[in-house]
């Protein structure tokens, strides 16, 4: 039987760091071919669905910007929709996911094997967007012109009519008659309340 160190002795010599750096690059190559099937796998289901959705890509209005309708490239391959939206495969390279990042995080709005139903909520979102700015559109002009009608009203009405001379007098004379009435009421409640006192004082009227 040989001696422990005679059999690592003996061993050693076959382990070279060169066999272990070939060993890594197959690793590492067997790994990106893994990657490079995947984003191609990937790249073409999503070119299947940028396919089906070119005639709705096509009726967007001209003067809408805000659409991207484009396939990035990348690890993970995008249909992107517009900035906050896009269309990319699952895990299992089948299963089509339309996600759209919110202020709350990122939502699913469609996940399914079936290229349809994702195709189908695509469209409506797209159409959505479209509404939405034209709403906007509508509702910038409404105050302008709600503005300009009340405007107009105000133009028509007839201006207030001044007041006339006699009108004003017979006004001062009605305040000052009831100042008067007010300051005679005050004294008569100011005599019965010191009555008594004004009597002790011998004070007659």
């Amino acid at each position: 039987m040989k001696d422990p160190d005679e059999q690592f002795t003996s061993l050693t010599p076959s382990r070279k760091l060169s066999d272990a750096v070939r060993d890594v690059k197959n690793a590492f190559a067997d790994r990106d071919d893994v990657v490079v099937d995947m984003r191609e796998a990937h790249r073409m289901r999503l070119d299947l669905l940028a396919a089906e959705l070119t005639p709705v890509f096509a009726d967007v209005p001209a003067d809408m910007d805000n659409f991207d309708f484009v396939l990035s490239s990348g690890l993970q391959p995008r249909l992107w929709i517009d900035a906050v939206s896009h269309v990319a495969m699952g895990r299992d390279r089948r299963t089509y996911r339309f996600l759209r990042d919110t202020r709350i995080g990122r939502v699913v709005l469609a996940e399914s094997t079936d290229m349809k139903p994702v195709a189908d909520q695509v469209t409506r979102y797209v159409a959505e967007r479209i509404v939405e700015r034209q709403r906007m559109m509508e509702g910038g002009v409404e105050p302008a012109v709600a503005g300009l009608n009340r405007a107009t009203v105000r133009e028509a009405e007839p201006p207030l009519q001044a007041t006339a001379p006699g009108k004003r007098w017979s006004t001062f004379l009605s305040g000052l008659g009831l100042i008067a009435a007010g300051a005679l009421v005050g004294l008569a409640v100011a005599a019965a309340l010191f009555w008594d006192r004004l009597m002790t004082m011998k004070i007659s009227f």
